[in-house]
């Protein structure tokens, strides 16, 4: 007998909204992500059985997170009795007193008083902790704050199931053989710490909003996940600055998802979209996002970042766009945040404020930025303004560098198509 359909429904439902709720709580009890992560997957697979039974549970996060926590508090108590009896089966004689030393059993959970109190912050801060590499923090985020599987991780990140489960793993050892806390930080590393979490959220972010290889132009799986996580934190540091200028980031150019392919399948640059399919209510969210996160002086990178992407939303039209104020920003950005992406992204947006040949001279100016080689859209940057500037030649030549260094499907018939327009007769 197969599982009732609507009780599949809330049991996937609850996984999607509920489980970084769970995990995090029951983390909190185990201080094991391990064992917490055990007991988690141990009550959803209850959930299709008993609410098949019993009823859909009015609060599902909360059977959900009382049924693990009662699973971790069994399995610590039955290994807290296992510690006490073993020595004495082994060697009674060994055992001080009648009962042998004690072993404290799990305690009911205690109130703290803490400025932060939601345990999924505890979890976040642990997944993106400064003591692991960025991949790890990427990966943790991805299956224990998302719910992934170790299989959806590593196809989201292009690399195998069993190099994805070993990074996992030492990512969890490093946690337990560094004895990193289960918490929040305290006030005064916020700052610091926040912005490694910004990091990891916006990462996600962006392997979905362009897949680096495959079929599809978009993860709409990462994408819906980041922007969870982004609201998440916007829920968990209603005040941060930096929160509110990440999710700002998140809606708006997430608002563009639907315009950015033609019915076809082709890629559809800025200037090609319909903006009347953009979404209007990420948008606006947005745009008051922007608003508040531009507020503290200097304002951070995602903020600046969020305010590029308002310039863009709030154009009439790409012939509209005011790019000298989009440089403007990148001025400031680049300023905060010397990265050699920031200045790519200046100079492509030099290019339409001044014209090609100032855009792509500051884009030659990068050639030699080590972080840059092999980076395909500095290739089909520099190709589009010698396209525009005539210099037929020297643009089939970035096109086709631009080819070899791009593995999405998508983006590679798009440059494919411009090498066509190249050679083909009339004006290109």
């Amino acid at each position: 007998m197969g599982t009732d359909p609507e009780v599949a429904a809330a049991v996937a439902d609850a996984h999607r909204h509920e489980w970084a709720f769970v995990l995090a709580a029951t983390a909190r009890v185990t201080g094991d992500l391990d064992l917490a992560e055990e007991c988690v997957q141990d009550a959803y697979a209850r959930a299709l059985t008993v609410w098949g039974d019993r009823g859909i549970p009015r609060r599902p996060g909360a059977w959900l997170t009382t049924t693990a926590r009662n699973r971790a508090t069994d399995e610590l108590r039955r290994r807290a009795a296992l510690r006490r009896t073993l020595p004495r089966l082994l060697d009674p004689a060994a055992a001080p007193g009648a009962d042998g030393p004690v072993v404290p059993e799990p305690a009911e959970e205690e109130e703290e008083e803490e400025e932060f109190p939601d345990d999924r912050l505890r979890l976040i801060f642990t997944c993106c902790h400064p003591a692991l590499a960025e991949e790890a923090e990427v990966a943790l985020t991805l299956r224990l704050l998302c719910g992934l599987t170790t299989a959806e991780v590593a196809r989201a990140f292009l690399v195998g199931e069993s190099a994805m489960a070993a990074r996992i793993t030492r990512a969890k050892k490093k946690i337990a053989a560094a004895h990193i806390p289960y918490r929040v930080p305290p006030a005064a590393e916020l700052p610091e710490r926040i912005d490694a979490v910004l990091t990891v959220v916006h990462l996600v972010f962006t392997t979905g909003h362009t897949a680096p290889a495959g079929d599809d132009l978009v993860r709409r799986d990462l994408l819906e996940r980041a922007v969870d996580l982004a609201r998440m934190l916007r829920t968990l540091l209603p005040q941060d600055a930096g929160v509110a200028g990440l999710l700002a980031l998140v809606l708006l150019t997430d608002a563009r998802r639907e315009a950015r392919s033609a019915e076809d399948g082709r890629m559809l640059l800025l200037a090609e979209q319909d903006r009347r399919r953009w979404d209007r209510a990420q948008i606006d969210e947005g745009l008051a996002l922007v608003r508040e996160a531009l507020r503290p002086r200097p304002p951070g990178r995602f903020a600046l970042m969020a305010a590029v992407a308002a310039v863009h939303a709030e154009a009439p039209s790409w012939q509209e766009t005011d790019w000298r104020e989009v440089v403007a920003l990148y001025d400031l950005l680049v300023q905060i945040w010397p990265s050699p992406v920031v200045a790519l992204n200046r100079a492509v947006a030099l290019g339409f404020a001044a014209g090609p040949a100032a855009g792509l001279a500051a884009l030659d100016a990068l050639a030699a930025e080590p972080q840059l080689a092999g980076y395909g859209y500095l290739a089909a940057a520099r190709a589009d303004f010698l396209r525009r500037l005539g210099r037929t030649a020297e643009a089939r030549l970035a096109y086709q560098e631009a080819l070899v260094l791009t593995a999405n499907t998508v983006e590679r018939d798009f440059l494919a198509g411009r090498l066509r327009a190249l050679d083909a007769p009339g004006p290109v």
